[in-house]
């Protein structure tokens, strides 16, 4: 009984991965084809012949790399300073008293309901009359700023650490900064992992602050990849986009993989089990 259980498990944690691996597995294959082949019926499940070259093709047909490295900036960016800043936010939330500090953070905690559609006219006319149009400026104070949810992701963690702790390091001598820095900071590594790859994959993949806020010279190359690959009558050039696609996602996925434990550590300590 225990092995048709455990049986059944597999089977259907193997249903879905495959359900969920299925898109990029089609993307993988369109990258793959010739441009006859995508407009084929009925249709061709494998290219007859996979074609690499559109690789090398959607690396070429725009300046694919330095876009990348636009995207890359921004992400490292904004990924490091939204977690040293969540980080220290959260502590404060955490171990420190403060008349209203409840109120603030159900305040704080209250603004992840809003949806971010409803900002963009204010910000596009915030950061324009700050001149910050076309510099990578926002992402730079949108981290210093911190993230509602990674906040509460570190409030969490470190509401939970043993108060001794706190109290050893203050008879040593250590005030609240060496605090942070000397004892809850490394002992967080779980959630700094969950929060590197959260941000980190919410910037690359976010299409509308680049679209909103650069040109096209500064721009990221998930705006790009939406108009970069296009024939000479405009139509998109399906393959390219795919394999550009299948390129563009490549960081991200290194990233989890790098960092996977400390992302599930990191989910299963802050109280999100």
């Amino acid at each position: 009984m225990v092995l048709s259980r455990r049986t059944a498990t597999y089977m259907l944690l193997v249903a879905c991965l495959v359900l969920f691996l299925s898109p990029f597995g089609w993307l993988a294959v369109t990258a793959l084809k010739a441009p006859a082949e995508l407009r084929a019926l009925p249709i061709h499940w494998w290219p007859h012949q996979p074609d690499l070259a559109n690789f090398q093709d959607a690396l070429t047909a725009f300046d694919y790399l330095g876009y990348a490295r636009n995207s890359l900036t921004i992400s490292v960016t904004y990924s490091v300073l939204v977690t040293f800043a969540s980080a220290w936010a959260g502590f404060g939330f955490a171990r420190l008293e403060a008349p209203g500090k409840r109120l603030i953070f159900g305040v704080l905690m209250s603004t992840m309901m809003l949806p971010a559609v409803i900002t963009l006219i204010p910000t596009y006319l915030m950061f324009a009359k700050l001149n910050l149009l076309n510099t990578y400026m926002p992402w730079v104070l949108w981290g210093l700023c911190g993230a509602p949810y990674l906040i509460f992701l570190f409030r969490q963690f470190f509401v939970n650490m043993p108060k001794e702790l706190e109290e050893a390091a203050i008879v040593d001598g250590c005030g609240t900064i060496r605090i942070f820095a000397r004892i809850f900071l490394p002992q967080s590594w779980p959630v700094i992992a969950t929060s590197l790859i959260l941000s980190f994959a919410w910037t690359w993949g976010d299409y509308i602050a680049p679209a909103l806020l650069l040109d096209d010279d500064h721009t990221t190359l998930a705006v790009k990849l939406a108009t970069g690959y296009v024939n000479a009558h405009g139509e998109p050039l399906s393959n390219l986009v795919a394999a550009g696609a299948v390129m563009y996602v490549l960081p991200v996925l290194a990233l989890f993989l790098i960092m996977q434990r400390g992302f599930v550590a990191g989910v299963a300590t802050s109280g999100l089990k």
